[in-house]
């Protein structure tokens, strides 16, 4: 038994998190972050939630976001926080290493837009939490794909690994992980930030009985 493995390490705490944005453009400073949602958690609860809708002053969310996300302009403009405040609670957590980070689809979409958040409140990139990130859209990939960790790749290189090896068939988005794990959740509650991180973390607390990390 590998009590290096995180199933074996009761105290270990996490941060789960996740970006809803302006589209899906992953290189551009105008697809703003306007909501962050986040939890602190251990292996048997959630210890706490956070959810901030992100001040911007030329917000413009698609068309197809919204639609998707259930952007709201109204309670955007009611709810809003400072994107500076906002960021720095976020990473106070972020960059502390006692924590190991999540989040779904965090590799393919979510690091790039911390960065830009970063970018737009004048700090360079800083990308030093990655081997600390665990991706359970990646997890769900090795475990569906049969492909474990190898000794010579490191958890991380692995997980970006899994990230662009996609098969025909194989499903592992948010929606369909929580139905392999009979998991109870609302469609249409699927891409508010905090309702899918606390999905997420569902999630996760299964994988981790299932793939060797």
């Amino acid at each position: 038994m590998n009590d290096e493995l995180i199933r074996f390490k009761k105290d270990q705490k996490f941060l789960v998190f996740d970006y809803e944005t302006c589209s899906l453009n992953l290189g551009s400073f105008n697809n703003k972050p306007w909501q962050i949602g986040f939890i602190i958690c251990d292996k048997n609860k959630i210890l706490e939630r956070y959810n901030f809708l992100i001040e911007w002053d030329d917000l413009k969310v698609s068309k197809e976001a919204a639609r998707i996300t259930g952007f709201s302009l109204k309670k955007y403009e009611r709810e809003k926080k400072n994107s500076a405040e906002v960021l720095g609670k976020f990473e106070s957590f972020l960059y502390d290493s006692n924590y190991l980070i999540c989040g779904h689809n965090a590799l393919g979409f979510d690091v790039y837009i911390h960065n830009i958040h970063r970018k737009l409140n004048g700090l360079n990139s800083d990308f030093s939490y990655l081997d600390r990130l665990l991706d359970t859209n990646c997890l769900a990939r090795a475990l569906k794909l049969s492909i474990p960790k190898s000794e010579k790749h490191g958890r991380l290189e692995w997980q970006y690994k899994l990230l662009h090896n996609r098969k025909k068939g194989i499903k592992t988005n948010l929606k369909q992980m929580c139905k392999d794990y009979s998991i109870d959740f609302d469609e249409s509650k699927l891409h508010d930030a905090l309702y899918d991180v606390e999905k997420t973390y569902e999630v996760l607390m299964k994988l981790i009985w299932e793939v060797e990390v």
